[in-house]
């Protein structure tokens, strides 16, 4: 993989750990690429014939322009979190919104059709997410940003169903089926450690609260959805399964999911106890 920084990342504990359960002989580093050296790093991956490479910040929309093709999700969002070969081609593709997909459909037992839902934020990942549910058939995706014009820019991605709604709609709340934090909101180490990002009197039971942030795994918009009976979700399982989509593009082999689930939590308990 190649970023800045890259030395926090997890995921060359989840991949290792998936090449083991494959009986693979692969393995996966991690490089600290310097902004505005990506397509260099690409040019890297085909003079040493690299089997894939995943792409984090900020090279994401760097990559984009260094391949040879892009896949229509990663065209459609302008960015690249993965790169696999088709034959003497680099591919580039985004598996994070479908990877968030993926575990919903595992978590909840059932898929995003028909389901009304709620992204808080329009970044990168919120953009991704909004994609994917649109294309999974959500029957509502609802934006909510501090700004409108970005929060546009991510509903527009969500096809006809796609629309914006104020920061401060809890209407937008309680209405949702699906709430899905994609803010770092929440995410220990920031301002907004221990925050939570939505109205906590309009989560209700039934509701699925998704929370992208995993540090901390327990985060405390996971634990008010918890309080209320709603089905909480959170960041190690779109984590899990945008790896296990690049797995499978580099390999062609089905990834071993749940020894990859097992490798993130325990790198991120690991983490957690460093003092």
């Amino acid at each position: 993989m190649i970023g800045h920084p890259v030395a926090h990342s997890l995921s060359p504990a989840i991949h290792n750990a998936a090449f083991a359960a494959a009986g693979l002989d692969w393995v996966y580093g991690a490089f600290d690429v310097a902004p505005g050296d990506a397509e260099r790093a690409v040019t890297a991956m085909r003079v040493l014939g690299l089997g894939g490479l995943s792409v984090t910040m900020p090279h994401k929309d760097g990559v984009a322009g260094a391949v040879d093709v892009l896949s229509a999700t990663a065209q459609r969002l302008g960015a690249v979190n993965c790169i696999a070969w088709d034959g003497t081609r680099l591919v580039g593709h985004n598996t994070d919104g479908g990877g968030l997909v993926d575990a919903l459909e595992v978590e909840i037992g059932a898929g995003i059709e028909g389901r009304r839902c709620l992204v808080l934020g329009a970044g990168g990942a919120a953009r991704s997410v909004c994609l994917a549910l649109g294309a999974a058939g959500a029957a509502d995706v609802a934006v909510a940003n501090r700004t409108p014009a970005r929060a546009a820019i991510a509903a527009e991605l969500a096809g006809a169903h796609g629309r914006v709604v104020m920061v401060d709609d809890a209407l937008s709340v309680a209405d949702a089926d699906v709430v899905v934090n994609a803010t770092s909101v929440g995410m220990a180490g920031t301002d907004g450690a221990g925050a939570i990002p939505v109205d906590v009197g309009q989560l209700r039971s039934g509701q699925v609260v998704v929370d992208l942030v995993y540090h901390p795994v327990e985060t405390a918009l996971l634990a008010a959805a918890r309080a209320v009976g709603a089905h909480a979700v959170n960041g190690v399982g779109m984590l899990v399964h945008q790896a296990a989509r690049q797995f499978r593009l580099w390999t062609g082999v089905d990834a071993p999911i749940a020894a990859m689930t097992d490798a993130a939590n325990q790198a991120i308990s690991q983490e957690s106890e460093i003092p």
